[in-house]
């Protein structure tokens, strides 16, 4: 994929990703935020086919938008803001959901981290210290599930499995880069590094409610994801993870 255009000149060591999708009522003050917040590193919106006024929102405030032809779907958007930070030669990239739930105040800490203990993801977790928004009761179990699944599979406790909230550096760019699960991909993608060596710890965060909108992540839809992606953790544990990727 190409990537053009006058406000896609790298200018920081770090890329914030945030895939969009019908967040006309919250993109705006997810920039503000970062703006606030960490004004110098660089971000790309991925507006994944919205069906409102996203991409109308991000072009009025000349936000820096890569507009999908088609809908992707979560995974589909995040793996071309990895695309596009491999192809801008950044060293790290994180993502940052386009609802708000997110804080950029936290990437500062998160990327000292990973930079210090010289690991390869660092995770923002809601559950270590239990504060601010803790997610819905039927989404806390399914959060557990998945933090019991991939302590059996990997023998790691990762207490937020489904955070999308993560810094990686520039090999596990290169990695999502070119292969990211297109359903639903946090809890997979931490089996498969864990699997092929990588390093991935997590720190305290808070989060926020989304104030407007909802989740794309329905009640039908939660047991479609906790079956797929089940199954798909079971296969990354039997296949050794990004075996081709795997560290020397």
């Amino acid at each position: 994929m190409i990537f053009k255009g006058k406000k896609s000149v790298k200018s920081s060591e770090l890329l914030i990703i945030i895939p969009a999708y019908n967040e006309s009522g919250n993109i705006e003050k997810t920039i503000q935020m970062i703006e606030t917040h960490t004004p110098e590193f660089d971000y790309v919106i991925i507006n994944d086919c919205s069906t409102d006024d996203t991409l109308e929102v991000c072009r009025q405030n000349h936000f820096n938008v890569i507009d999908l032809p088609i809908n992707l779907g979560i995974g589909g958007a995040v793996q071309t803001g990895y695309q596009y930070a491999l192809a801008k030669d950044y060293d790290y990239a994180v993502q940052i959901d386009g609802d708000g739930q997110h804080n950029p105040e936290y990437i500062k800490t998160m990327l000292d981290f990973i930079k210090k203990d010289q690991v390869d993801m660092i995770i923002g977790s809601r559950f270590i210290e239990n504060q601010g928004f803790q997610s819905s009761f039927a989404r806390r179990i399914g959060i557990t599930f998945f933090e019991k699944l991939i302590k059996i599979l990997t023998g790691k406790k990762i207490t937020d499995p489904t955070s999308g909230l993560r810094v990686v550096n520039r090999k596990v760019i290169e990695i999502f880069a070119s292969h990211y699960p297109s359903d639903y991909p946090e809890p997979e993608t931490i089996v498969s590094l864990l699997e092929s060596g990588y390093l991935v710890e997590e720190i305290p965060v808070l989060m926020n409610e989304r104030e407007h909108g909802t989740s794309s992540i329905t009640l039908s839809k939660s047991v479609y994801y906790m079956i797929k992606v089940s199954i798909a953790m079971l296969i990354s544990k039997m296949s050794g993870g990004y075996k081709d990727e795997r560290k020397s």
